[in-house]
């Protein structure tokens, strides 16, 4: 390999979407890594991406992309329906990969995906990067050092606005099938980064309800039925044997982002953000011992991000590539990786199911 990280980027759009709105600017600030390529819909679309991008090579075939000698890492920044194949087609080439979350439909092909990515010994990243949050890591610290003493309990709830009016590029989010929708996504997102402070689910139980039954589409205004749930209630024990609970709520002109609390024999504390930006908020976070008032904790000098100036999630998904190109030069394991992915996929497939048949999961 080169000095630099070669990069490929699937779905590297010149002027919109998550691959040109956080990706890009997550790797220009990086030395590690290069782009070289970019793969899109059209050749037209390809190079004006490649132009945007600084990339040397413009391709409208990903799997000529993945196969191309100059692409050391393959970044499949493209949603989980128009994937088609290309993150196993990454790791056959022998590429290592970083792909978008979801990474697969459920958890039996998100272990297929890790397991063959070992195999291949090749290195992989997903992103789940909300675990990267400064003030994410600093509860996770707080926690295990025992700021609250033992854990009796754990929470996160979660609540989005959301239109009733969609462009037709999002009518995926709608469908259950799609595995886009917003328990894949927003719950994806959110437990993944609860679990990387308090710990795994070991049993739960859940519901799942569409309180929303109709949405619009702008383009034609043509209303469809929404089949995929905006309420998503969970309950159940952790590792620790502490009491969990988690609720993510979409829908209505307002919403109020996360709340994360943890409540111990020794104090709370509780992670509030400041909008309801799912993957780019900003964090405060509050301890109280009972001896007064909450405090507001300030973020301690480890957890002060390298590059203050850039956006939470921009900064978010740079550390994820730093870490990943750490792993590829050394051989060391990081996370989120394709088995973060995939113990992620389990927690939502259990909660599809303790829905569907009303009956507890056990995860151990």
């Amino acid at each position: 390999m080169a000095d630099s990280i070669r990069v490929g980027v699937i779905g590297a759009h010149a002027a919109r979407g998550w691959g040109r709105g956080v990706h890009l600017p997550a790797l220009s600030g990086l030395d590690d890594y290069r782009v070289t390529a970019v793969a899109g819909t059209s050749r037209a679309a390809a190079e004006a991406a490649a132009e945007v991008w600084g990339a040397e090579h413009a391709f409208d075939d990903a799997h000529a992309l993945i196969n191309h000698p100059e692409v050391d890492l393959v970044v499949i920044a493209v949603q989980l329906p128009r994937r088609d194949g290309l993150v196993a087609a990454a790791i056959a080439a022998g590429k290592h990969v970083y792909s978008e979350w979801p990474l697969a439909l459920g958890a039996r092909d998100a272990t297929r995906f890790r397991d063959h990515a070992q195999a291949a010994g090749v290195r992989h990243a997903v992103g789940l990067q909300s675990r990267h949050h400064p003030a994410a890591r600093q509860l996770r610290d707080l926690v295990a050092g025992g700021r609250v003493g033992e854990v009796l309990s754990a929470s996160i709830s979660y609540s989005l606005s959301t239109p009733e009016v969609w462009s037709t590029r999002y009518a995926d989010l709608f469908d259950h099938t799609k595995g886009v929708n917003h328990l894949a996504v927003v719950a994806g997102h959110s437990l993944d980064m609860f679990r990387s402070v308090v710990g795994d689910f070991t049993e739960l139980s859940a519901t799942l309800a569409t309180r929303i039954r109709r949405i619009t589409m702008a383009e034609a205004g043509q209303e469809i039925e929404v089949t995929s749930p905006d309420q998503i209630v969970v309950a159940g024990l952790l590792e620790s044997g502490a009491a969990a609970s988690a609720h993510f709520m979409t829908g209505g002109p307002r919403g109020e982002g996360f709340r994360i609390e943890v409540h111990g024999r020794a104090g709370r504390l509780v992670l509030r953000s400041l909008d309801d930006s799912l993957v780019g908020p900003e964090f405060t976070l509050d301890f109280a011992d009972g001896a007064g008032e909450p405090v507001r904790l300030p973020l301690s000098t480890p957890y002060q991000p390298l590059d203050p100036e850039v956006p939470p999630a921009v900064r978010n998904v740079r550390q994820v590539y730093r870490d990943l190109a750490h792993t590829i030069r050394t051989g060391e394991p990081c996370e989120p990786d394709f088995g973060t992915a995939a113990r992620t996929h389990q927690l939502l497939d259990a909660i599809k199911e303790s829905a569907r048949t009303g009956a507890r999961q056990n995860l151990r």
